[in-house]
């Protein structure tokens, strides 16, 4: 019996050679060595021949992002990891390089991989690691196992991390001390060892905007940490001296701008580092940066934006004289930002009484600041130009004034709405009676015009009525005498 077997066709192996050539080309567009497998979210490094020096650099900086996993193993020419491998791959997110010969890992390694959170350094040639190229990481595993540390204070950090972090195992992680015995990394104990500590001479630090304030950074550790002090977005001037214990850091003219912001001492030495903080508090008096003409929203409001610290009391003038909040005009702050409050005075259908000149006033302990703003709500009835049409008014959430009660009750003066209401009242009850006169009136009319209209319509007098009686005859018979009498009717003529 013959048995066939189906070789594969033309259209079969141009296929195979389309796919190997793709291939070709993704590998040497990503850079992937020989000994690599390379995709567009993994890199696969295991066999040793020829093997790799190095980590692959990608040629085309747009295929870095979508790698998320680098696998190498079995590479004993991989000696070290230096700047700007790893860093190309920047979402990098898990990192494995075992059963290698990496010996040295730098400083700066990992500096742009922030996404990283599962490394394995296992087996492999360490004999020390330093703490920089991981401190700004959020992992979540860091294995180490295997590697031939020797016990010194620069692997101390090691074990702190691992104290710190909830394992669902243990690692067996050893050292070597000067004798060559193999000790635990958890019970290794180095004289001179230890994490630091840092303490601020004031953690609530307040100043005046203007003058200058020395803070003191005092710090403890083995081997003696360096000090460095954190001021971002510090406008003022300042300088600091970190030669001496405790370390010093002076900030002279203080502005304004630098209150709410927090000022940090950061201790470190290859054990690890620790940071302390206080927040820089600034008083100065109000000032009004801006204030603008009423615009309709919802309600009037006059917008006005007023910084100070500690916060301002705010104050209204109309024409020059207080102006008495009330339900219809009132300062309304919508939004606190730090030392910067933002509101408007708002006003509810205010008419051509309320045009004039208004005055905000703004103070504090430490002084005070006003502006002026126009106000032209209406234009006066009968001046030819006409209103202007107030806007919809409708129900509407506020933010309390947050600053405090604004009024004040000397020399105060009644709101024009106020007066303006009052008047009202009194022309309404005026009208309603007006209007109620003319209707009895009218009935009073009408009752009359009822009463009369039978008067005849030509002029002619009142008909008059006799009453004649009956004949009563005398052959009549019983019957007749009963007869009732009737009525005549007779029209009298006017002239007699």
């Amino acid at each position: 019996m013959v048995s066939w077997r189906r070789r594969p066709g033309p259209g079969l192996a141009r296929l195979w050679g389309l796919c190997c050539l793709v291939l070709g080309c993704w590998r040497g567009a990503l850079g992937c060595p020989a000994s690599c497998r390379c995709s567009s979210w993994r890199i696969w490094c295991s066999e040793p021949v020829p093997g790799i020096t190095s980590f692959p650099v990608p040629q085309r900086s747009t295929e870095d992002d979508n790698v998320t996993e680098i696998y190498i193993a079995n590479q004993r020419k991989l000696e070290s990891i230096n700047d700007n491998e790893v860093g190309f791959y920047v979402g990098l997110k898990n990192l494995t390089v075992v059963d290698s010969g990496l010996r040295f890992v730098s400083r700066q390694a990992f500096v742009k991989n922030i996404n990283l959170q599962y490394i394995n350094l296992s087996r492999n040639k360490l004999s020390s690691l330093s703490k920089k190229p991981f401190r700004h990481l959020g992992l979540s595993d860091l294995i180490l196992v295997d590697n031939p540390f020797k016990c010194s204070c620069e692997i101390m950090w090691i074990k702190k991390f691992q104290e710190t972090k909830f394992y669902t195992e243990a690692q067996d992680i050893y050292c070597v001390d000067d004798s060559n015995k193999r000790i635990a990394l958890m019970d290794m104990k180095v004289p001179n060892c230890d994490l630091p500590s840092a303490n601020l001479s004031n953690y609530n630090i307040t100043v005046v905007e203007g003058k200058s304030i020395t803070l003191y950074c005092d710090t403890t550790g083995g081997p003696p940490p360096n000090v460095s002090w954190v001021l971002t977005n510090l406008v003022s001037n300042h300088e600091s001296d970190t030669s001496k214990n405790p370390a010093s850091l002076t900030i002279k003219n203080v502005s304004s701008m630098d209150s709410g912001l927090w000022i940090s001492c950061v201790a470190e030495n290859i054990v690890g580092e620790v940071q302390t903080s206080a927040e820089l508090t600034v008083f100065f008096a109000p000032n009004i940066t801006f204030i603008e003409s009423p615009t309709p929203d919802h309600h009037w409001c006059i917008p006005f934006t007023v910084k100070g610290n500690p916060k301002p009391t705010l104050q209204w003038f109309y024409e020059g004289a207080i102006l008495n909040e009330s339900e219809y005009i009132c300062t309304k702050i919508h939004v606190i930002n730090q030392s910067e409050y933002h509101g408007c005075l708002q006003l509810d259908n205010p008419t051509h009484l309320n045009n004039g000149a208004y005055t905000l006033l703004a103070k504090n302990e430490y002084g005070e600041d006003e502006k002026r703003v126009d106000a032209h709500f209406m234009s006066v009835p009968g001046d030819g130009s006409g209103p202007i049409v107030d806007p919809d008014v409708y129900e509407y959430e506020t933010t309390p004034n947050d600053l405090g009660d604004t009024t004040n009750n000397s020399n105060q003066i009644t709101s024009p709405d106020v007066s303006n209401k009052e008047n009202e009242d009194s022309i309404t009850v005026y009208v309603v009676v007006g209007i109620a006169a003319l209707v009895c009136t009218g009935l009073v009319i009408m009752l009359i015009i009822l009463k009369f209209g039978r008067h005849s319509k030509f002029g002619m007098k009142e008909q008059v009525m006799v009453t004649v009686n009956s004949d009563v005859h005398n052959n009549s018979t019983a019957s007749d005498n009963n007869r009732l009498g009737f009525v005549l009717f007779h029209k009298i003529p006017l002239d007699g």
